[in-house]
């Protein structure tokens, strides 16, 4: 294959096989270029990461906690507890396949501006326009369409955004990379909730601000970060329409345990953080028996709090991982204390119960996202593969996405809150054990 290539393609093919090589050898060496990567640079990706993650995340944040749940109610024919799930249920599924999808035709892609930048370009604009238009309809099957289309927008971008890391980052700057990719999404939450609750009693502009980020996001990434090299010059075979289906096909579990250890692991700590991040309007409307406009600056406050611990931890874990080598222990204490965050609102039933797991809880979940991508990637068992394997991987993202309102939904409507607590307790602790038992990681 490599004879039939031009002489100047064939050459870059070889040095970019020579820089993988010399990166899976050498911590400190960057696979794209095979040579240690500048300050400059590093700071480049870091910014990218960072300003990405809290972008369109500020964005979804103002949909999918405060402004949509309050949209719900405008619905008719339908209990807003219900439709929360079934929506979610719906989205995260569509999360589901086109995570798989981009990741894996990023992967193949051959283009001259990247594999790719292309991919997350066309996400922006998909994402932004429909997570506008998701606020503007009343019909429940139209408005669980045009969410789904947001979602095949967002990991549109997000599915190359992350095998960026695997891609171009050395591994012994991963969970620092990680750690900024994982801070933005940690901030930019709070801040698209805070954002949603000043837009609460008027929810259109607020969806419009919603897109805008959204779009951004994608568009503010791709300038910041250094320029990706074409792509054109990676090997190509002539597939068939089955070669294609076969190329989605996950990793052997009999060659692959840890992999699907952290598969495991991030399934339990997404349910659990879904059941509780996706209810925290109706956990204080009628849990702690808030008012609209009381739960409104309540939300606002957890969402200060969040924003200012959930910073620190992200900042501070992934370079610390990177310090001592380890993945492992960090992501379980970070699991351990999204624990401890959720049983005082449950213990306590109160504005200050939410205040305390705003500050415990959010702490814990800076930690794991600043650290738990890192570990992924180092998880991954063909490097070449890394956006459809890391595709696979964010199924557990999405299916605990899928899962979460749907479980919490459920224990709401049949035995209340005072159940519904407890079991995303086990959840988060489940995934401590699955992420304990990897063995390739420390």
């Amino acid at each position: 294959m490599e004879d039939r290539m031009p002489m100047d393609m064939g050459l870059r093919w070889a040095l970019h096989r020579n820089a993988v090589m010399a990166a899976e050898a050498d911590p400190t060496l960057s696979p794209e270029t095979g040579k240690p990567m500048p300050s400059q640079t590093r700071i480049r990706f870091g910014i990218g990461f960072l300003v990405f993650g809290i972008l369109w995340m500020s964005g979804l944040g103002m949909v999918s906690a405060v402004l949509l749940p309050e949209h719900y109610k405008s619905v008719e024919g339908v209990s807003p507890d219900v439709l929360v799930g079934v929506v979610n249920a719906f989205t995260a599924f569509a999360s589901l396949i086109a995570n798989l999808l981009f990741g894996n035709f990023s992967d193949r892609s051959r283009s001259r501006r990247g594999r790719r930048t292309p991919f997350i370009l066309a996400g922006a604009v998909l994402g932004g326009v429909t997570l506008f238009l998701t606020g503007m309809t009343f019909n429940p099957v139209l408005l669980t369409v045009v969410y789904c289309l947001c979602m095949f927008g967002l990991n549109c971008m997000l599915a190359p955004m992350v095998a960026m890391i695997s891609d171009r980052i050395p591994s012994g700057m991963r969970g620092t990379m990680s750690a900024f990719f994982g801070a933005g999404q940690t901030v930019g939450a709070p801040i698209g909730t805070l954002l949603g609750a000043y837009f609460i009693t008027n929810r259109a502009p607020g969806f419009a601000l919603a897109g805008v980020l959204m779009f951004l996001g994608g568009i503010v990434a791709v300038i910041i970060l250094p320029k990706e090299g074409p792509a054109d010059y990676l090997p190509t075979d002539k597939e068939t329409f089955l070669d294609v289906l076969k190329s989605f096909t996950p990793p052997r579990f009999s060659v692959a345990h840890d992999f699907y250890k952290a598969f495991a692991g991030r399934l339990c700590m997404l349910l659990s953080y879904q059941m509780i991040s996706i209810y925290q309007l109706f956990i204080l409307e009628n849990y702690v028996g808030l008012s609209v406009t009381d739960a409104g600056v309540a939300i606002a406050t957890m969402s200060v709090i969040t924003m200012v611990v959930s910073l620190l931890g992200s900042l501070l874990a992934g370079p610390i991982s990177d310090l001592i080598g380890r993945r492992k222990i960090p992501v379980v204490v970070a699991s351990v204390l999204f624990a401890i965050g959720i049983v005082l609102p449950w213990v306590l039933h109160s504005t200050l119960g939410m205040y305390l797991f705003a500050g415990i809880g959010g702490l814990g979940y800076g930690v794991y996202s600043s650290v738990d991508q890192a570990l992924n990637v180092d998880v991954l068992p063909n490097k070449e593969e890394a956006g459809k394997d890391l595709g696979v991987l964010n199924l557990a993202t999405t299916i605990g996405q899928m899962l979460g309102p749907v479980v919490m939904s459920t224990l709401v409507v049949s035995v209340g809150y005072s159940v519904a607590f407890p079991v995303a307790i086990v959840f988060a602790l489940l995934g401590c054990i699955f992420i304990m038992s990897i063995k390739s990681v420390d």
